[in-house]
């Protein structure tokens, strides 16, 4: 199989994103991966890792491209954790299912006790940025924590 890595459907917001064509705050890319906060965050400093080529969800990733984008999804949830002083973190897939674009991502999030992102009846509220510079802030925070230290490697 032939692996074009910036394949892109014409109307993907993901792709329009990954093709500089729609406006992101990228914490993090790389030749196979891009990451970027949520413009809807159900937490501050929410962010998506998405593969380069477009694949509408989990099933449909190659395998050779499962290791880049599970790596960064690592990566980026120790740095959500350092960068935003979180107490962890919490990764998600929608295959299908609640799962509002056609593109694969991968949802990090940092996470504090009692933050509210989980409830009884599971409904996720979406709290918006206060403004550009709030922003800009957890995008650099998440950014020079990427940057600043590897993060621990397991076996």
């Amino acid at each position: 199989m032939e692996l074009h890595l910036f394949d892109q459907v014409a109307a993907c917001a993901l792709c329009d994103i990954i093709a500089g064509r729609a406006p992101s705050h990228v914490v993090f890319e790389d030749e196979h991966t891009m990451a970027f906060l949520d413009h809807r965050p159900l937490v501050h400093g929410h962010c998506l890792v998405v593969p380069r080529i477009h694949c509408a969800t989990l099933l449909d990733l190659p395998d050779i491209m499962v290791q880049p984008l599970f790596r960064v999804a690592k990566r980026l949830a120790w740095a959500v954790q350092e960068g935003l002083g979180a107490e962890g973190s919490f990764l998600a897939i929608n295959t299908i299912v609640s799962q509002s674009v056609p593109h694969l991502h991968v949802h990090v999030m940092p996470r504090r006790r009692k933050d509210g992102l989980f409830s009884k009846r599971m409904i996720w509220q979406r709290r918006p940025y206060r403004g550009d510079e709030e922003v800009r802030r957890i995008q650099e925070a998440i950014r020079s924590a990427l940057h600043a230290v590897v993060p621990p490697q397991g076996n």
